[in-house]
């Protein structure tokens, strides 16, 4: 099979995935493990993954199995992988761990999903930081038909969010879990810190029942936050009555355009387990877990915002948090899953707001 970027650069490899045909956004992560996590992420709604650490599947894919109290999956971040074709230098056909139940070859084919081994994903990450994620297709041969579609002009979160409200126990407090694209462990997260979750949609009104909240949280997800217009109306309601807000990855950006900050689109994003980020409070500097394509515009936030978490690398913004009032949001993942859990401790930070 081959992969064939917009700009006309072929790759050719063996399959190891399904036979179909897709198109998508082209992008690069550099984790050296955690992929049954990593592809079930949904921030990957819509993108074709190239995987730089150069052995793939040599400890399988564990078991769908589900956690009693919780009812979410254990070893996934949702219910189904999100990538939509897979990248690498070389699969492994053996794998040995034992808690693995199949190969992820087999995996990607329930899911039809197609996968390529035999790139030289090196040569291909060099051309993607030189040129910025860029439209691809995997095909079966060179002349085939299918068009290079941008996922980014979809909307990506109603792809992957859920369709009506869905309650997680009784705890001492109660937030309201806007699901634009939700990891589990987000969720796991809060339960373990006797927090009641009531998750809804990415459009969902929250003030439209006389449910009470002590809280609002945005999740992560995929896809442009300037798309995402009601989400932010919503987020606009909750500052205004001044309840605890937080958000995580895409929540971030969308906390920022409700503030009235603007977003743009990097040249070719952060997807990995190791980037360095400083607490611009106490110069602390942490290890957090990543995947996004877009950013906050520091120069747009408002005088009562402030960037709270910067990166150490490329100096975006990694997080903001309001000057006086209780919101707050980071671009990282402190759920992690997979990665160093580093900053959990943000969970511990939001419950004492609310």
């Amino acid at each position: 099979m081959y992969l064939i970027l917009k700009d006309g650069t072929k790759f050719e490899g063996e399959n190891f995935g399904s036979d179909a045909e897709i198109s998508g956004e082209v992008v690069f992560a550099t984790g050296m493990v955690g992929y049954p996590e990593c592809f079930t992420d949904p921030s990957f709604q819509g993108q074709i993954l190239v995987l730089t650490y150069p052995l793939i599947g040599n400890y399988g894919v564990p078991e769908e199995s589900f956690d009693e109290e919780t009812k979410l999956l254990n070893f996934f971040e949702h219910e189904k992988p999100h990538i939509s074709g897979l990248i690498v230098t070389e699969y492994s056909e053996d794998y040995s761990h034992w808690q693995a139940k199949t190969s992820l070859s087999d995996w990607l084919k329930k899911y039809n999903i197609p996968a390529i081994t035999g790139i030289d994903t090196r040569a291909l990450t060099q051309i993607l930081r030189e040129k910025g994620s860029t439209l691809g297709k995997i095909v079966k041969n060179t002349k085939s038909k299918i068009e290079y579609n941008d996922p980014n002009k979809r909307n990506l979160v109603a792809e992957v969010s859920i369709k009506k409200p869905k309650f997680y126990k009784k705890g001492k407090k109660h937030i309201a879990f806007i699901d634009t694209g939700a990891k589990n462990n987000i969720i796991k997260n809060f339960l373990k810190r006797d927090i009641s979750v009531t998750q809804v949609p990415w459009d969902y009104d929250i003030f439209q029942d006389k449910t009470k909240y002590d809280g609002l949280f945005i999740a992560n997800g995929p896809g442009d936050p300037e798309t995402l217009k009601a989400t932010s109306e919503i987020i606009k309601k909750a500052f205004e009555k001044k309840i605890p807000t937080f958000g995580i990855c895409l929540g971030n950006q969308i906390i920022a355009i409700a503030a009235g900050a603007k977003t743009y689109k990097m040249k070719y994003g952060h997807r990995s387990q190791n980037q360095p980020c400083i607490d611009l409070e106490t110069g602390r500097c942490y290890l957090t877990v990543q995947n996004h394509g877009f950013a906050i515009d520091a120069k747009t936030l408002p005088k009562d915002w402030k960037v709270w978490f910067e990166n150490a690398n490329d100096r975006t913004v990694e997080g903001i948090k309001h000057q006086k009032l209780p919101f707050m949001s980071v671009q990282f993942h402190p759920e992690a899953s997979p990665g160093p859990t580093d900053t959990e401790y943000l969970f511990d930070e939001f419950a004492k707001m609310l």
